[in-house]
């Protein structure tokens, strides 16, 4: 593709950035951009938020604008972000209009930022803001702030030639962002640990503006499949009336720990898993363990007593394996873990087995439990409160000590705690058990 970098005489931080992308490539490293895309270098004489149709002049599918950030708290700063007014035009552009964004670009260069960052650097998506608007080529902005001294700092101007020279945009989650500061903390977060990637990001202090005809536009522009609500920084009501929108236009909304889940499946296997869940347990959420890259989701049932045990009975430990198989569970309200569970449909007997595996191998660690055949027998021994108040003993200090073991005084008489539990035997048919030990 063709990829046009455009800077602003006018603008320290743009002219350091140039220089250092120009001295990388006359060394002749090997980088990424330059292999694999016709770069083009555009320097314009005003400044670049005032650059509206620029695209009619450079004949780019991308543009990189490399620029300084400003700011009214002066801090060390490496940040991208794509362009749009929400409400008013202040700082160039049309008031209400979006710049079409680059989600995968911007993701791949925030992260090699992280990177390569110089000590006291903070790297961080911007949100959406400033012009330009008017333009029909997706691109972004990536930044050096946020003071003279940072624009002309030549480590920082290498750091950000690098990021962006080094730039190989992988498959990503394509997402809109809501709530949050100026520097999108948690979108930021997000972004650098998955494959989370955000394009057009609406701050706290101007969720107020969006619209229906606003999130169409943002959708649009971000290619979005999916939004995220940094529910902490919104209130009740502002993340209700977000989310009625986001339902209104059929896309879908993820939990900052459903799209780190989710960066491991290709999406459309993703939303295949979720439209399976939906079928097995309605109104479930699903949790991804292990399970990765591509294929046709199947539902894998496993005997409902022995998981309903095993939880009882190690809920963490088994969650715990559950990370290393190639699984997704279901939970649905006080139901818990459900012994329904998502995996390919081509593994779909081993994973039964290694299920099965791991429940059985924590019940026999766990409870005093022994194999009768193709039944797991459960021997379990509980304190009976009602049995200690039929040996006189008062609710309170002395019925914890019985439940914990130790044996206790009571008016002249000594408790054990045998004699006031109660054993439960519960058998659990598991065909082919000893396969499993």
């Amino acid at each position: 593709m063709r990829i046009a970098l455009i800077n602003s005489k006018q603008d320290t931080a743009g002219v350091t950035i140039r220089h250092h992308l120009e001295t990388l490539l006359a060394a002749g490293g090997r980088w990424p951009l330059a292999e694999r895309h016709e770069l083009a270098f555009c320097e314009v004489a005003g400044r670049l938020i005032h650059q509206d149709r620029i695209d009619e002049e450079v004949d780019a599918d991308l543009i990189l604008f490399i620029s300084r950030h400003a700011s009214v708290h002066p801090t060390p700063a490496l940040t991208v972000h794509v362009t749009g007014n929400y409400e008013t035009a202040d700082l160039g552009g049309e008031p209400g209009r979006l710049a079409p964004a680059a989600p995968a670009w911007m993701h791949a260069i925030l992260g090699n930022l992280a990177a390569r960052a110089p000590e006291g650097y903070r790297v961080s998506y911007e949100v959406t803001h400033h012009g330009p608007t008017e333009l029909s080529t997706p691109s972004l902005f990536v930044e050096i702030g946020s003071s003279a001294i940072e624009w002309a700092d030549p480590a920082a101007g290498r750091a950000v030639a690098e990021s962006i020279l080094a730039a190989e945009p992988q498959e990503t989650i394509n997402l809109l962002g809501f709530g949050g500061t100026h520097y999108a903390v948690r979108q930021t977060g997000i972004a650098l640990s998955s494959r989370g990637a955000f394009g057009h990001i609406v701050p706290t202090r101007q969720i107020g503006a969006i619209d229906p005809d606003l999130l169409r536009a943002m959708q649009e522009a971000s290619g979005a499949v999916a939004a995220y609500i940094d529910r902490k920084s919104l209130s009740k009501d502002e993340a209700g009336r977000v989310e009625r929108m986001l339902d209104d236009a059929g896309l879908l909304l993820l939990s900052e720990s459903e799209i780190r889940e989710a960066s491991g499946l290709a999406w459309t296997t993703y939303l295949r898993v979720r439209s399976l869940a939906e079928e097995i347990a309605p109104g479930s959420r699903v949790r991804i363990h292990d399970l990765k890259g591509e294929g046709n989701p199947a539902a894998v049932r496993i005997v409902p007593d022995l998981i309903e045990e095993t939880i009882k009975s190690d809920r963490p430990g088994f969650l715990n394996g559950l990370d290393r198989l190639p699984v997704a569970h279901l939970s649905s309200g006080s139901a818990g873990v459900l012994s329904t569970f998502i995996g390919f449909e081509s593994a779909s007997s081993r994973l039964a087995r290694d299920i099965t595996t791991l429940c059985v191998k924590l019940l026999l660690i766990c409870e005093n439990a022994v194999i009768d055949g193709d039944h797991l027998v459960l021997r379990k021994v509980r304190f009976d409160p009602e049995k200690a108040r039929r040996h006189g003993v008062p609710k309170g200090p002395l019925f914890a000590m019985l439940a914990g073991g130790k044996a206790v005084e009571f008016e002249g008489r000594r408790i054990t705690p045998d004699a006031v539990q109660t054993t439960s035997v519960k058998r659990i048919h598991i065909p082919g058990l000893e396969r499993y030990i």
